[in-house]
């Protein structure tokens, strides 16, 4: 018998038909000796439209009364989750996030969870019942109800998993697993049976949206075997734990290609290539709040420099304006950028030992005639921007390069 954490999202519970759905799944796993605890999301849409109703009241609410309007939501499925499994004969009984309690920092609308007292979980799996929990949400020190901001939901399955020692954590979404790369660019891809929690913080980290990244962060961590899998549709979906299958001698050395459109390049010409230069920079960009990607820094033989760096899309606007006042202040050349680009990367632990990854990667790209404009790299990962038109056909490149492509039927 096992204990097991099963998450469905907002799509999946997103009418009463679907909660019916979900119970008469849970049922079965019940049947088969396992004990259950699900978390839920709101149902679809109706954190939107809370907010909405917010936002007619008030443009700038309170991020703590926000916090107390938004839990209801989930409040809701719970409620309805436990109705529905009660009424095929399965014993279930609902909990907020303040009730079992999960208690989190004060952060309004982003708070993170400190500690999980599992008592009265416990108690109720041992009195045979299905608990159901509120995701997304939490109570502070104080008791005053908080939320965790985006990715909350997958986060609270993982945190109880971890402080209830389950055996698995079962996220279930609208797709059947992780592949190799998106299936709408690449037709071949493959649904992947296992992937590390390295190569997934990767894979989340560089684009890829099937978990949330702090949810996998949280599993790794706390070495929860996490399994991603279709809410209504059945199969083994995809298995995300440690490297320990040290003896799989078929294990392809990537096991994944992720890309990002969402990118834009910045460059500021003709630096004093001095001491601190970079700083002098890249803090400005920093202190207005904006993450930087990937840098690259070119000396000149006139003792300057080219300094080129990437930025999410959303914030290139603002970093175009931070760094032409810079350019003005330490006597640089021209300031230029571009959204047209794209990051395509390849992930994969087999990277550890097997040298020449990047040479292969590289080769790939050049015989479809595609230039590479900034390369990156980490132990597991090698990343390249490129211009965004050739997105899709350095993806295809790539996945079929490395041997990533599904057997033709």
């Amino acid at each position: 018998m096992a204990l097991i954490v099963q998450k469905f999202g907002g799509t999946s519970v997103g009418s009463p038909e679907r909660i019916e759905q979900v119970a008469e799944k849970v049922a079965r796993f019940r049947a088969a000796g396992d004990d259950i605890v699900v978390v839920v999301s709101a149902m679809s849409g109706e954190t939107n439209r809370l907010l909405g109703l917010a936002k007619q009241v008030c443009t700038r609410p309170s991020l703590r009364e926000m916090d107390v309007m938004i839990a209801t939501g989930e409040q809701v499925t719970i409620a309805l989750l436990a109705i529905a499994l009660n009424k095929i004969g399965v014993p279930a009984v609902s909990f907020t996030g303040a009730q079992v309690p999960i208690v989190t920092d004060s952060e309004h609308g982003k708070a993170r969870i400190l500690s999980i007292d599992e008592t009265k979980v416990t108690a109720q799996l041992k009195a045979g019942k299905v608990v159901i929990v509120a995701g997304f949400q939490g109570v502070d020190e104080q008791g005053n109800i908080t939320t965790l901001g985006r990715g909350g939901s997958d986060t609270t399955a993982v945190a109880l998993a971890a402080a209830l020692k389950a055996d698995e954590c079962q996220i279930y979404t609208d797709v059947d697993g992780v592949y190799t790369t998106d299936p709408r660019v690449v037709s071949r891809a493959q649904r992947l049976e296992r992937i590390t929690f390295e190569e997934m913080l990767e894979m989340a980290s560089l684009g890829s949206k099937i978990l949330q990244l702090r949810s996998v962060e949280f599993a790794g961590k706390y070495n929860v075997p996490l399994r991603v899998l279709h809410s209504f549709q059945e199969g083994s979906g995809t298995l995300i734990t440690t490297d320990d299958n040290e003896d799989n001698m078929e294990q392809p050395i990537i096991s994944g290609i992720a890309f990002n459109r969402d990118e834009a390049k910045l460059t500021i010409r003709g630096v004093p290539d001095t001491p601190g230069v970079a700083f002098k920079i890249l803090g400005p960009i920093s202190a207005a709040n904006i993450d930087i990607d990937m840098i690259v820094q070119n000396v000149a033989q006139d003792n300057t420099t080219d300094f080129t760096f990437t930025v999410n899309n959303v914030d290139y606007d603002k970093a175009l304006d931070v760094l032409q006042a810079t350019a003005k202040e330490i006597g640089a050349g021209e300031v230029s950028g571009t959204t047209s680009i794209a990051k395509v990367s390849i992930v994969g632990v087999g990277m550890r030992s097997h040298p020449g990854v990047a040479s292969s990667m590289f080769e790939a790209l050049a015989k479809e005639n595609i230039n590479i404009q900034m390369i990156s790299t980490s132990e597991i990962r090698v990343s390249v921007v490129i211009d965004e038109k050739y997105v899709e056909l350095a993806v295809r490149a790539l996945h079929t390069a490395f041997g990533l492509d599904a057997p033709e039927k």
